[in-house]
């Protein structure tokens, strides 16, 4: 059988090691490329059957047309996310797959980080003592234990994030719009409507995927509805947030804190060097210069367990399309 040629796109050092490394199993001819799938990088792709991308290639109608003029028939999403295919218009043109489920303990495990570090603030303890400053002044976070957190989704990774929290002795309200009963009695936790878990939490974490319904949950009307000092986790998808409306809530300290691996315009920072250069991005530059924010850039995924789960559920949903003309990773736009 010929091999099959791939073309990756928006690749890094770290996507050709672990690729590399689990294509010894495939044997499939596999071009690297460094720059985004965009308009202009299109035409790199012509000739190839497949064509791989990550979470900020923006496959748009022009990009699905030059894609299907070159050749291309299958788009392998080496993410979970899909918002940035324009699944309907590729219907009939391009099978899409993607990598539903990774290491769901590598997210939650990050969002507990982000926790931790936010409340006992050992970012800024480290700063000061490479510095020789050993004060403790303003250093002071808060006991996990007996307080409540909110977890909004209960996926794998909320639940796994529910458990890592249980272990804490918190307590934990839970909003999903379909509930696992089953979970929450095992797990002693409650099921809650979005309002109420906005008013009981002292922490917060999001956990959805990004649908119609849920864009801009956290707004200044939610934010309004949450106790004093209460802390934001968001390792899910930045646009669950109206960043505008959390900066202002930061500003008027009825946000205590914020831990963000994602932001809502991440895709022309996030994955990137700018530290050479200005942010021209305001509101992203804003954001960083208060001392109780944290950002990552999303990295809650980047652990060798995900990488490599990646690496392996992206190779082997290729070999099934095209061996045995079996699609089960494939996203339906009638089902999105």
């Amino acid at each position: 059988m010929k091999k099959q040629k791939i073309a990756f796109f928006d690749t890094k050092p770290y996507d050709r090691e672990f690729f590399e490394k689990i294509n010894e199993r495939y044997g499939f001819e596999i071009s690297f490329f460094s720059p985004r799938l965009k308009t202009e990088t299109a035409p790199l792709a012509a000739g190839y059957e497949t064509v791989c991308v990550f979470v900020n290639d923006t496959v748009t109608p022009k990009i699905i047309d030059r894609l299907y003029e070159g050749g291309t028939r299958l788009l392998a999403l080496r993410s979970a996310g899909y918002n940035n295919v324009d699944l309907k218009y590729a219907y009939n043109k391009l099978r899409v797959v993607r990598v539903p489920a990774y290491s769901p303990f590598a997210v939650a495990e990050h969002a507990v980080a982000l926790m931790l570090t936010l409340n006992r603030k050992t970012h800024r303890a480290f700063i000061r003592t490479r510095e020789n400053n050993f004060s403790i002044n303003g250093l002071m976070g808060f006991d996990m234990h007996q307080k409540t957190a909110g977890i909004v989704g209960t996926g794998r990774i909320g639940k796994i994030a529910i458990e890592i929290l249980r272990g804490f002795g918190m307590n934990i309200v839970a909003f999903d719009p379909y509930p696992d009963n089953e979970f929450a009695k095992k797990h002693d936790i409650k099921y809650v409507d979005i309002d109420k878990l906005f008013r009981q939490s002292d922490i917060i974490s999001l956990h959805s995927p990004l649908t119609p319904d849920n864009v801009h949950m956290i707004n200044s009307s939610s934010i309004a509805k949450m106790k004093d000092g209460v802390m934001i986790i968001n390792t899910g998808r930045g646009k669950l947030i109206n960043t505008k409306d959390l900066i202002n809530g930061i500003k008027s300290k009825k946000i205590g804190s914020a831990g963000l691996d994602v932001y809502e315009e991440e895709t022309d920072y996030f994955f990137e060097d700018f530290s050479a250069d200005a942010i021209s991005d305001d509101v992203l530059a804003r954001l960083t210069t208060f001392p109780n924010v944290l950002i990552t850039s999303h990295q809650a995924f980047f652990t060798k367990e995900a990488l490599t789960n990646i690496a392996e559920t992206t190779l082997e949903n290729i070999r099934l399309a095209y061996e045995e003309s079996r699609f089960p990773n494939e996203i339906c736009y009638r089902c999105t």
